[in-house]
């Protein structure tokens, strides 16, 4: 299960960007990950809980967006979103595509936190 290795990198990486920002607690963490980056949801999903745990993402929702394939098909000119990996053909003359474009991303897309007020820390 490579997903829990991945998610730990992810929450290294956002523990040392809200370091920047004391006392800011981290609401949301969003991922992009490609069709073809051999990634379970799921399991990120269900990693997300135990890697977090005593940590400053604790309580902390993981957003996952799917991104299709696409490539870009020479006699269409055009990029085409796959309906699958499957096939790596253009749906719209069955040509093959071999120009990836979109699909094997893994990257933290946005963190959303909230900034501790004057006010609270004072409390």
């Amino acid at each position: 299960m490579h997903e829990l290795s991945i998610v730990s990198s992810v929450v290294d990486t956002v523990t040392e960007t809200v370091a920047a920002y004391p006392g800011a607690r981290v609401k949301e963490v969003r991922l992009r990950v490609g069709a073809l980056a051999s990634v379970v949801v799921d399991s990120l999903e269900f990693c997300w809980g135990i890697a977090t745990e005593g940590t400053a993402l604790e309580g902390s929702r993981l957003v996952v967006n799917v991104l299709p394939v696409v490539m870009h098909c020479v006699p269409c000119g055009k990029d085409v979103e796959l309906e699958g990996v499957q096939s790596f053909r253009c749906p719209k003359c069955g040509e093959p595509c071999l120009d990836l474009r979109q699909g094997r991303e893994l990257e933290i897309d946005s963190i959303e936190i909230d900034e501790m007020d004057e006010a609270e820390e004072k409390i």
